[in-house]
């Protein structure tokens, strides 16, 4: 399972639940698409295009390869 959201200080980012979701097919797909791994908040992150026509394609890419998606077109608010 994933979670795409774009987010202020990170960009685009998709977040995996657990290790477990990221098989080499997802992490191949992510790094065309432009994302690296950031270590600091597990997750994938993409400082270009975090639109939602973004947010919507990479969380279609990810269902179309198993993944179930929670999306947002609303970064999350800073607390």
């Amino acid at each position: 399972m994933f979670l795409v959201v774009p987010d202020h200080t990170h960009g685009l980012v998709a977040a995996p639940e657990s290790s477990l979701d990221l098989t080499p097919r997802i992490e191949a797909s992510l790094t065309a698409q432009g994302f690296t791994w950031n270590g600091a908040i597990d997750a994938y992150t993409r400082q270009t295009d975090s639109s939602p026509a973004a947010v919507d394609r990479i969380a279609d890419m990810l269902r179309d390869l198993g993944q179930y998606v929670f999306s947002s077109h609303t970064p999350p608010s800073a607390r």
